[in-house]
Formats: structure tokens, sequence, C-alpha cells
């Protein structure tokens, strides 16, 4: 009897390990995710080249992880140290130095990599060929986690029937040794397992309680259907048309405005069919390019061939996607002017997009952490002139970059009203 004790609490552990660990490995990942987006995305990608290298692969390209920690921490201290690795990386990108990440633990670092190791992986594994696929490959990924769902249910339950042998063993061994047994406790009256359940029930409860409080009002991934399907991609990507064309007073103003029936028809005007390759909405659907450009000219009051009178246009009713709470102040032109901030920062990859989403979360702690981390760029910046003390620390040597959270960047005052 004591052996099948012993065995079936070691079996117990063994699940519970297993579990605990696959779960590890999963939230490991998605910190890693939330890690990246947050430090990384602005610079680079997993398998593409953007302003720093594509980062699939890195750990097997630097010998020492140590060192690859320390770069990530401070790039300028590594590359000074003379590590050939860092210092043919520094030379290969045209000598532009790599924001210092002092924050970042060593762990976070671990994380950021696993979930680098993770998307390389997944890009490398064959993928469907048209966006009619696209619901697939969601249902695939997440036929994961359905699986996982019901492997931890499979082991409840037979950690559930193994605990009930051994109880019915136990009797039986009792009763053939004469010892009398105690009428067992059924499980729903048993004190331990009500108090055990009441204890999960909570965590899981606090869990989600929490979860939700700190995501309230939060709209990562909001992804409304727009009165016409605009693609960024299409736009901003294949023909390369500037953020700052049609979304004018970003460099200057405070909003990043939304461009007026006249703009898009200053294209439009002779651009009356879409040739380029089939659109797919988010959900795998086909749409029609040509007639997307038709509901254009609906809100134009425009017919082709015939002279366009502009006072007949209507403003298009775009669903807004980003917004901060009322309290919260933000201006465009202080990050893309000022502080030289790309739209994809803030935005993700808008140049892949056909229907735009938001990328990041907008939360306090992602716009702190990212004042923490990103380099004030001081040269040829007139902006900046006023920081002398800074100017003459790094001409001196004493410090190698200043952060946004060096002027002041995380004082209350200068997001809030």
């Amino acid at each position: 009897m004591i052996h099948l004790r012993r065995f079936a609490a070691k079996l117990i552990f063994g699940f519970t390990l297993v579990f605990l660990l696959q779960s590890g490995n999963s939230a490991l990942a998605q910190d890693g995710k939330a890690l990246f987006s947050q430090n990384c995305a602005s610079c680079h990608a997993v398998n593409k080249q953007l302003t720093g290298p594509a980062l699939a692969g890195v750990e097997s390209r630097w010998p020492d992880k140590k060192m690859l920690h320390a770069w990530i921490h401070n790039s300028q201290a590594v590359i000074k140290s003379g590590y050939p690795y860092a210092v043919q990386l520094y030379e290969q990108f045209n000598k532009t130095p790599m924001n210092s990440f002092p924050t970042l633990t060593d762990a976070d670092i671990d994380a950021i990599l696993a979930y680098v190791e993770k998307a390389a992986s997944e890009a490398s594994a064959p993928k469907a060929a048209t966006g009619g696929d696209v619901k697939g490959a969601a249902a695939a990924e997440g036929d994961n986690t359905l699986l996982f769902g019901i492997l931890t249910l499979v082991l409840a339950v037979v950690a559930f029937i193994l605990l009930t042998v051994n109880s019915n063993l136990r009797k039986l061994a009792d009763d053939k040794e004469g010892i009398p047994a105690l009428e067992p406790v059924p499980f729903w009256r048993n004190k331990t397992y009500i108090a055990l359940v009441a204890v999960v029930l909570f965590m899981i409860g606090g869990y989600y309680t929490v979860t939700g409080a700190i995501g309230l009002g939060r709209t990562q991934n909001y992804e409304p259907t727009q009165p016409i399907f605009y693609s960024h991609k299409v736009h901003a990507g294949v023909n390369q048309i500037s953020c700052l064309y049609c979304h004018g007073n970003t460099m200057e103003g405070k909003q990043a405005n939304i461009p007026s029936v006249n703009m898009c028809m200053n294209c439009h005007m002779a651009i009356s069919e879409y040739t380029g390759e089939q659109l797919y909405t988010s959900e795998g659907k086909e749409v029609n390019g040509t007639a997307q450009i038709q509901e254009l000219y609906k809100y134009a009051g425009y017919e082709p061939g015939k002279p366009w009178d502009a006072s007949k246009a209507k403003p298009i009713e775009w669903v807004r996607i980003h917004s901060l709470p009322d309290h919260v102040y933000f201006n465009h032109s202080q990050h893309v002017n000022a502080g030289k901030v790309q739209c994809q920062t803030c935005h993700g990859e808008i140049q892949k997009m056909d229907e735009v989403k938001q990328f990041a979360d907008l939360s306090m702690g992602w716009c702190i952490n990212c004042h923490r981390t990103t380099q004030v760029q001081f040269k040829d910046n007139g902006f900046y002139s006023i920081y002398e003390k800074f100017h003459n620390d790094i001409k001196n040597g004493k410090m190698d970059s200043v952060t946004v959270e060096s002027i002041g960047g995380t004082e209350c005052q200068k997001c809030h009203y």
C-alpha cells in the first residue's frame, strides 16, 4: 500500500510539473513577444533587416551569450571593449549605435530571444498560399491551445482516478487485516478537496480580475471594419507613399490628421482601377479593389469622364482606432519632428497592413518604458540645443547617450494635464 501511495504521489507530481513547465514556456514566449514589441520592433524584425539586422539566429551569431546580454544592456561599452563581433556589427551598420536597454534584466532578454527563435521557426514553416487560408491557419494555431486544455483535463481525471483507486485499495487492505475502516467521506464533502477547489477558483478568478482591470479601456489589436477597404500595404508599402503625404500636420501639430476626400482624389482622379495583387480581409475574404475605388467616388460625388465638383464631396466616416484617455497629452510633432521617432514604433509595420489594427496597447507602462530606453538624437537637432550640460558631457566622454528619461520624459506633468 505504501508503495502504491508513493507511486500515485510521484505520478501526480510529475503530471503537475509537466503542466507547470508547459505553462511557463508559453508565458515566457508571450512575455518575450510583448518585450520585443516594446523595445525591439522599431529597429528590428525577426526575418528582415530594418534599421538593425534581422534577429533570426542572433544567438548563434554571438559566441558568448553573456556578451550578447551586455551588448543589449549597453552596446557602446561592448564596442569600446574591442569585442570583435560587436565592432564588426557597428561598422556594418554605418557606425549607428544601438539603443541601450539597462532596465532589461537577463530574464527579459532571454524571453525576447525565446520569442525570436519561436517566431523564426514559425516563419520557416510552410505557409498558406492565399488569403483564403487565413482562417485555417488561425484555427490550426488555436488547436494547440485546445489540445493543451484537453490534455490538462485528462491528466486531472487520471489523477482523480488514481486517488480513488488508492483509497479503495487501502480500504481492502484494512479489511483483510481486520482493521476497522472508517466510512470514506465523499469528495464533495471532504474539507481538503473543498479548500483546494476554493483556492484554485480564487486564484483563477483573481488572475482574470486583475488582467481585466489592467486591460480596462485598452484596445490593442482592435481592427474595425472601415467604410472603404483602404490598404496601407498597397499605398505605403507597394507604392511607397509617405505617411506624411496623407497624414498632414504630423510634423507641426499635435494630431496626425485623417486625409480628406480631396486628398484621396488627388491620385484617384487618374487611378480608377486596381490592378495589383489580390486583396483579402483579415477573415480571408477577397476584396475587389476597383469596387472600393468606386465607393470612394460615391463619397466624392465624382463620375469618371466628367468634371468634378469638389463641393459635392462628403466626408468618409472612418472608424477611429487609436484613442488615448482625455487626461493624456500626446503630441505627434514632438515625437516625429523633434524626437525623430518612426511611425512604425507606435503603429507597427503599417506598410504591411491591409486593414489597420492597433499595434501597441498604448498603456502608461508602454510609454514610460519607451522613454526610459529611447536615446535622444542630439546631433543636428536644434530642439535639444538648450541641454548644454548633456552636450558637453557627451563631448567629454562622460556619457555615451541621453535617453528621453534624462530630459524629464518620465515626469508626470509631461504627459498629464
